[in-house]
């Protein structure tokens, strides 16, 4: 049986439809915003032999049917996800992973598919909301309801699910998903906003969340199933644990008093696990003992942050690890950093092409180009393991992506620099936050590049340890057991000025507005930190590009004159290419891009496109060929296509027996141009340049005339000046 459910937020109806569509899943939601409308549906299944985490498979399906559109691939059929797709599926999964029951292990999936979108409203925050109704009606076990909300911040107010023309001029970008009691996901891009401009956000974000909720509350009472039974772990064997603990505690704890706790795999921590197994192995399953040690690693650790203030690697809670960084290390690329933390290192390099090769997008937001491109690849050897190299995963496209919206406000514009940028960052060590030491790489690379970008970029990563009584510590730049072990893994990245970018997941059910606006503030310290020490590697953007980056110019030309240009066919232009080597991109306001490896090239483009487009102006200086000979004078062709004549008497400044005595075809000759006739013939003069003299005193000279012969047409074909017949006017005397 259909039911509809609608709640008014940011200004609209929002509905959510159930009973209708999908009936044979678990749960099923339609969800309208606007004129977008997405189907999200919540199925279960069972537990894989052998698995050892909750297999929660999220995925986000673009149809392009859903804007009118086919699909530009060979196939015309949606292909592989987008990169806007996996980060809406990524956004959902991290939003309602940590509301499943612990030690769950059956296979969920959510899918959400985008049915219709009116290229106003964005539809990604629906798979939220979807993701939470769907599951909550299921008979899936959830500890929900859930809710986000896409809050952004326009002309100096707040706007909730803003309109994709709002976020255009929005210096805000925040996506905040939460409990009835407290924020669990954030994600936000911004234009260096303030840690309360942020802040407000969030709280704005979580009342419209509540509201949400409310109405998944209603439908759960009015058209949920009920929850099915999910086998759970068996707890471990207290006695078992008891001897872990008498056996491990007293060395962990000592090596952690000794600062020993590094790394993704410390030596010392994995000596101590190797002895227990020894010890204990034959008395418990080596998996279970294993499985055991990490709980009181964990609980050591926990102890040690919590009751010490003392870190795995001891340092403290506000400390940030060791900094190294270097630039230019790579002779022929165009730009590029080093950036290391403890042993998190990171080379990142730019590279800097012509505007051609700006991304073109297919998916269903009304963007469809992307001038700034940022990659993240995260090898094998990183963490010293052996695995398969392919295809970047969801990891990798998350958290280039996080990477590459921090650094999108400083990107000089196009008009400034015309110039499609890339940034690759490779994981060359991991041991926390690589996207963070990514963001402090690719500012390096960079402003080595010769980038003007308009202020540095650091990231740090920011953790949290809860214990009993409400008590609890926030971390700066956590390592990876501190990731593993803690409660939250908080990413924030700005300038001096303000936030450009963040992210926070966390593993508990939620947390509360003050812990946020704690650890930003925390964050902000930590942040400037590693920007000092960036700023001493390099204090700014190079003032001169790498010798190997293209140059790129930027023309402007008459809308009128793009024809001329371009040429019938494209003829016109490609033979400048060939000509020059150059690329040049025309767009339909006039703009003209020139991108060449040798300047001298470049600017040689720029003036054939100028003499194509410019209009001839009487007392300008022109340098043309001699393309005829006539007994009257010489025809110079002075622009591509239009000629002008240097009458006998204006070829030098002595008296002229014969034209052909003074210049011959194909002669280099600099003229002026003195007189354009009614008719647009052009007249021009050699010896105005000998002697100095203006277009005006040579006019004056001849009578305030230019006396020219009667012209016939030309048989020198196209583009050519017509011939002129007659006798030729009285020689100066």
């Amino acid at each position: 049986m259909s039911k509809i459910y609608e709640i008014e937020i940011g200004g609209k109806p929002l509905t959510i439809e159930t009973g209708t569509l999908a009936p044979q899943a678990s749960g099923s939601v339609l969800v309208r915003y606007g004129d977008s409308v997405v189907l999200v549906t919540a199925t279960m299944g069972g537990i894989r032999a052998g698995m050892d985490f909750f297999p929660l498979t999220v995925e986000y399906e673009e149809r392009l049917y859903a804007a009118g559109r086919i699909p530009g691939s060979f196939f015309r059929r949606e292909g592989r996800p987008t990169t806007a797709a996996i980060l809406t599926a990524r956004l959902t999964d991290r939003s309602i992973r940590p509301r499943f029951p612990k030690g769950m292990r059956n296979e969920v999936q959510i899918v959400s598919t985008v049915l219709s979108t009116d290229q106003e409203t964005p539809p990604d925050i629906l798979c939220i909301i979807g993701a939470s109704a769907a599951l909550s009606i299921s008979n899936i076990p959830f500890d929900g309801p859930i809710a986000g909300t896409v809050v952004g911040y326009v002309d100096g107010a707040y706007v909730v699910n803003p309109t994709y023309d709002q976020m255009t001029r929005s210096s805000l970008e925040l996506t905040v998903a939460g409990s009835r009691d407290a924020v669990n996901m954030v994600e936000a891009g911004a234009k260096e906003v303030s840690e309360d401009l942020v802040l407000e956000g969030v709280r704005i974000g979580q009342e419209t969340n509540v509201k949400l909720i409310e109405l998944n509350d209603r439908m759960m009472s009015e058209v949920g199933k009920s929850k099915t039974t999910v086998v759970l772990p068996e707890p471990p064997d207290e006695t078992m644990i008891t001897k872990v603990d008498a056996f491990s505690r007293k060395s962990l704890e000592d090596a952690i008093d000794r600062g020993e706790g590094r790394g993704e795999r410390s030596p010392a921590l994995k000596e101590i696990e190797t002895d227990l197994i020894e010890q204990l192995g034959e008395e418990f399953d080596p998996a279970i003992l294993a499985s055991a040690f990490d709980g009181v690693l964990k609980k050591v650790v926990r102890e040690k942050v919590l009751q010490e203030g003392k870190r795995p690697d001891g340092r403290k809670l506000t400390e940030v690890r060791p900094l190294s960084s270097m630039v230019g290390l790579l002779p022929r690329t165009h730009g590029s950093g080093l950036f290391q933390r403890g042993e998190t290192q990171i080379l990142s390099v730019a590279t800097l092409a012509s505007l051609t090769l700006t991304q073109k997008l297919d998916g269903l937001s009304p963007e469809d180009t992307k001038r700034y491109i940022h990659h993240y690849n995260f090898p094998p050897y990183s963490t010293g393991e052996t695995r398969r190299v392919g295809s970047p995963g969801r990891r990798e496209i998350g958290h280039g992506a996080l990477a590459e919206r921090a650094l999108e406000p400083v990107i000089p514009n196009e008009d400034a620099f015309p110039y499609a940028l890339r940034v690759v960052s490779e994981a060359l060590s991991s041991n926390g936050s690589t996207s963070m030491g990514s963001v402090c790489g690719s500012t390096l690379a960079l402003m080595d590049a010769g980038v003007p970008i308009s202020a540095p970029v650091s990231g740090v990563a920011m953790g949290l340890m809860t214990g009993e009584a409400g008590k609890y510590a926030i971390l700066t730049d956590i390592q990876g057991v501190e990731d593993f072990m803690g409660d939250m893994d908080f990413k924030v990245a700005g300038t001096t000025k303000g936030i450009t970018a963040l992210q926070m997941d966390i593993k508990v059910s939620g947390i509360t507005q003050s812990i946020l606006t704690e650890a930003l503030a925390q964050a902000k310290e930590g942040r400037a930190f590693i920007l000092d020490h960036m700023l001493q590697t390099l204090a700014s953007p190079r003032a001169e590009m790498n010798q190997y980056a293209p140059r790129m110019e930027r023309i402007q030309i008459p809308v009128e004159k793009i024809g001329a240009v371009i040429g019938p066919g494209g003829k016109t232009i490609r033979s400048i290419i060939e000509e020059t080597g150059v690329s040049i991109d025309v767009d339909n306001t006039g703009v003209v891009t020139i991108g060449s490896q040798d300047a001298d090239a470049g600017a040689k483009a720029v003036r054939i496109i100028e003499s194509l487009t410019k209009e001839i102006e009487v007392g300008e200086r022109y340098t043309g060929k001699v393309v005829r000979l006539m007994n009257f004078g010489a025809f110079v062709e002075i622009l591509p296509g239009k000629d002008g004549l240097v009458h006998v008497s204006e070829l030098a400044d002595h008296r002229v027996e014969s034209v052909e005595a003074v210049v011959s075809v194909g002669d280099e000759l600099e003229v002026m141009v003195t007189e354009i006739d009614r008719m647009g013939r052009v007249n021009l003069s050699h010896r105005a340049v000998l002697e100095g003299k203006t277009a005006e005193d040579i006019r004056s000279e001849n009578g305030g005339r230019e006396e020219r012969p009667e012209r016939s047409r030309s048989s020198d074909g196209p583009g050519r000046d017509r011939d002129r017949g007659g006798p030729p006017r009285r020689d100066r005397g």
